[in-house]
């Protein structure tokens, strides 16, 4: 079950480490920055796949029933399964921190926008010689409808990718069906009738056979299963206006998706040394309800509750993940840029970016690992407008602090209804406090890329 302790190769923190060793080693990235860059036969592919918008409700390998995932539970099966990874509550917020390592208050400045100036994985990976591609969702460049902010973010040109496939760089228009779909420049013209996650798989596919004699890193921030739910090519009413009905097929549909390029990298012999990263960017969208058994869960996207945040993570590596195993660390979406980097071999500093989260990487082997004892979030959905505060919390598996002082016990509350009355906390609840405060107080106060009058 997914709350059960069975972890194998995966071990518990110590209870006596320090809070300060605990702060200081989550500003390192777990990489030996002395370690010698591996040879290029010895690095694995990489590929990071990242659904849009479906917690840990939307997969039977975290308990969710209501959804067919054969191949995702697979990867989950024969790789490593945590059960406590956390994204950001929104999608923008989450790309701009899984690209670059760190969290939204030192580069986060307006939704649909990554700074132009800003480090990320891309040009990491490609400078250690990696082929680099990205297909599916980008939304970090300002498209037409963002007014004044419209081309004021990275293009994925400016992102370090050799290649890439993607929709709402610069427009909008359909994800789906008849899809508007940019690939290396070019507005593809030949999408009358076509799903567009089909053409992006594709383009990996190719991808991968066009640079199977290379290393290769491919981040694929999916269009699906985002709203609008629209029937997809296996839908049997392909007319179907049912939310829910076509929510479920849509999530059948993305882990189709999943298994064809995992059919790819079996037909190229490199299944081996691939790592797959699969997670999602938040938690379910709000109007969707799925079930886990008998406990019905209303999705949370844009909520920092455990249902806007709380989003799976299986990584899948046969020469080199502990098949078989169940982690239940903390890990924080900062983490997963050192962990590639760790995996690959390289320094992180050295290219140019300093991530304020962990490799997990040891924890993929099998291995202790240095688990966080917290994560950090700083979560400002739409800067500049009405109705959309920011937010500042610090957690661990039990506790969560907010910046304004509001303690939750999530064991007992987790849709966060109550907060504990400080006057009557235990000592187990008085000490979170203290630890929480204390990773709180370990960031900036502001934001550093938000303009103050915004």
């Amino acid at each position: 079950m997914l709350h059960n302790r069975l972890s194998i190769g995966c071990l518990s923190a110590s209870a006596t480490v320090s809070l300060l060793a605990g702060c200081v080693a989550l500003r390192e990235s777990g990489v030996d920055e002395s370690a010698a860059m591996k040879p290029a036969a010895d690095r694995p592919n990489i590929i990071l796949i990242m659904a849009d918008d479906v917690g840990v409700e939307g997969f039977g390998c975290y308990d969710g029933t209501s959804y067919d995932t054969p191949v995702i539970d697979a990867l989950a099966r024969d790789g490593v399964r945590f059960t406590q990874c956390h994204s950001q509550p929104l999608c923008t917020p989450s790309r701009v921190k899984i690209m670059t390592g760190r969290s939204n208050i030192y580069n986060y400045r307006h939704f649909g926008i990554m700074d132009p100036d800003e480090p990320t994985f891309g040009p990491m990976m490609r400078q250690a010689g990696y082929a680099t591609a990205v297909a599916g969702k980008w939304q970090l460049y300002g498209a037409e409808n963002y007014g004044e902010l419209a081309g004021t973010g990275m293009h994925p040109r400016e992102a370090g990718f050799d290649e890439y496939c993607l929709w709402q760089i610069d427009r909008l228009g359909s994800r789906y069906w008849d899809p508007l779909i940019e690939r290396n420049g070019r507005v593809l013209d030949d999408v009358a009738s076509r799903y567009g996650p089909d053409i992006f798989c594709d383009f990996i596919c190719d991808f991968m056979q066009r640079n199977q004699d290379k290393p290769f890193f491919i981040y694929y921030p999916m269009a699906l299963v985002h709203n609008p739910f629209v029937p997809t090519p296996d839908s049997a009413d392909r007319e179907s206006k049912d939310r829910q009905k076509n929510f479920a097929d849509m999530v059948a549909y993305m882990d189709r998706i999943v298994g064809r390029i995992i059919d790819q990298l079996d037909r190229l012999g490199l299944r081996e040394n691939t790592m797959i990263l699969f997670t999602a960017d938040n938690g379910t969208n709000r109007n969707i309800t799925s079930m886990m058994g008998e406990i019905a869960v209303r999705g949370g996207k844009g909520r920092t509750i455990d249902a806007g945040t709380h989003v799976p993570l299986v990584v899948n590596w046969p020469a080199g993940a502990r098949a078989g195993s169940a982690c239940d660390d903390l890990v924080d979406f900062s983490d997963i840029l050192p962990t590639m980097a760790q995996a690959a071999g390289i320094e992180p500093v050295a290219a140019g970016l300093q991530p304020d989260g962990r490799s997990f990487l040891p924890q993929i082997e099998g291995e202790a690992g240095a688990p966080r004892q917290w994560i950090f979030c700083y979560y400002n959905p739409r800067p500049g407008r009405k109705g959309f505060p920011e937010q500042r919390f610090a957690r661990d598996e039990r506790w969560k602090l907010y910046g304004d002082g509001r303690l939750f016990d999530l064991n007992d509350d987790p849709q966060e209804k109550e907060p504990l009355d400080p006057r009557a906390e235990d000592g187990t609840a008085a000490e979170a406090r203290r630890k929480l405060q204390a990773a709180i107080d370990s960031f900036p106060r502001r934001p550093q890329k938000i303009n103050a009058t915004q």
